[in-house]
């Protein structure tokens, strides 16, 4: 593994580590904006950074899953963040810390799988997978910000009633779900659309044929 990659792979457990103790510290409180804090640690940050360590590797699952399309990943991904911002899922995760663990579990993999299918795969005809990465990350960017939207101007609180305790700092359950939406736009919505232009401006790039045709050459060599 290279310099660049290792420092992206020590940066993604570290980001993760990060997420466990926050999980640890914020369990019990029913803050809303505690849990999309969690949240968009672990999709729009730690699972980039693993992705793009891990991509091209046996390590990624876009290699084996045919599937695997950025398109289907991107629609995996809002089934699971939507499913688990129903309030009776949201009420599920809160009591029962299995259920809690289970859905950080999803949105980790939903994030990598995403992120895989976008960064990853085979040398061969891997610009074609970009621009399909590039439309999948904008899409998920999309839906991000709408749920961001109606979540931060909802005209009731759907989550919770009353104060709740957001890492220690009290906040009306209004105010913190508004903040939760907030936090899903700014990093959510803003991480996806980043790593969707960044992909689409890769192949636009002047050189991008030549560095797709020296990954087919040297996988066909291996």
């Amino acid at each position: 593994m290279t310099a660049p990659r290792r420092s992206l792979l020590l940066a993604g457990l570290f980001v993760s580590a990060l997420i466990v103790v926050a999980i640890a510290a914020s369990w019990g409180e029913g803050s809303f904006a505690a849990h999309m804090v969690i949240h968009m640690a672990l999709v729009a940050i730690a699972a980039p950074l693993l992705a793009a360590a891990l991509s091209g590797t046996t390590y990624d699952v876009t290699r084996h899953l045919s599937w695997l399309t950025p398109l289907n990943a991107s629609l995996l991904e809002l089934l699971i963040v939507w499913l688990w911002h129903v309030p009776a899922m949201r009420v599920l995760a809160e009591s029962h810390a299995i259920f809690a663990l289970l859905e950080q579990a999803m949105f980790l993999g939903g994030g990598l799988l995403l992120w895989f299918a976008c960064l990853g795969g085979r040398a061969d005809g891997r610009m074609g997978r970009q621009l399909a990465g590039a439309i999948g990350l904008v899409f998920t960017s999309m839906h991000m910000t709408l749920l961001g939207v109606l979540l931060a101007l909802s005209p009731r609180p759907l989550y919770a009633s009353g104060t709740v305790t957001c890492f220690g700092l009290p906040l009306s359950a209004e105010l913190d779900q508004q903040a939760g939406g907030v936090v899903m736009l700014l990093v959510g919505a803003v991480s996806y659309l980043v790593g969707g232009v960044a992909l689409l401006a890769g192949i636009l790039g002047p050189d991008a044929a030549e560095r797709d045709m020296t990954g087919r050459i040297r996988e066909d060599a291996a």
